[in-house]
């Protein structure tokens, strides 16, 4: 069974009465230990897809299943608790929150279910040395460098044995050897962890790494591959 699975998805914004159509006629299956990439110039639709696999965003006419369970029929607080323990996040902007410490930002979605400090602590800790960033525990986001930064994000993205992990753009901000050494340690995860990533890229050094390529333009899926 699929883990994440669509069904003739449509996405349309209305902006001063006028329709824009960001996705149409979406069908697409992912499963356990997929690497995937959504594909696509700015604009093709490969973001809100994204947001519509994660549950941040509501389609106007089709379903997303996750687990073979429809999203749409459950509640603000089911969509949060199943992005809280079965998804994780890793944004462009890397979205880290500034006043605290890198451990500390590993271990909020931790504090955010009820883990007490002594055990929050030591799994961020834990996965920060599996990434190799335990020399980052007490810094703050301001005295790292962007791929710094983007690996704690992914320290977080993770931290609760997500079943599935989105990444939009991941390494846009990066240079060209942290991206690599980012994409080497999703890599790892992937295959030691059997952690499921989608990822929304037009980095050709993120493409060329699927496993699946799924192509889009203009709404539409014009390709879908198995490498």
């Amino acid at each position: 069974m699929a883990i994440l699975r669509t069904e003739n998805l449509y996405k349309v914004y209305d902006s001063n009465g006028i329709s824009v159509t960001a996705l149409q006629d979406i069908n697409l299956e992912i499963h356990t230990g997929d690497f995937m990439v959504l594909a696509g110039p700015s604009g093709s639709g490969k973001t809100t897809l994204l947001n519509l696999l994660g549950s941040l965003d509501k389609p106007t006419k089709g379903k997303v299943f996750f687990d073979g369970e429809d999203l749409a029929v459950k509640t603000k607080k089911e969509l949060s608790n199943i992005r809280l323990n079965k998804m994780g996040f890793i944004f462009q902007a890397y979205n880290l929150i500034p006043v605290l410490t890198a451990v500390e930002n590993v271990e909020f979605p931790m504090m955010l279910l009820g883990y007490n400090e002594k055990d929050r602590r030591k799994k961020a800790v834990e996965i920060m040395s599996y990434l190799g960033i335990e020399d980052l525990v007490n810094k703050r986001p301001n005295q790292m460098s962007g791929g710094q930064q983007q690996r704690v994000a992914v320290a977080r993205a993770i931290v609760n044995d997500p079943h599935v992990v989105l990444a939009d753009e991941p390494t846009a901000n990066l240079d060209s050897k942290s991206g690599a050494n980012l994409l080497d340690l999703m890599g790892k995860m992937n295959r030691e962890k059997n952690i499921t990533f989608i990822f929304a890229s037009h980095d050709f050094h993120v493409i060329e790494r699927a496993k699946i390529l799924v192509k889009i333009e203009d709404g539409k899926i014009i390709e879908n591959q198995t490498a």
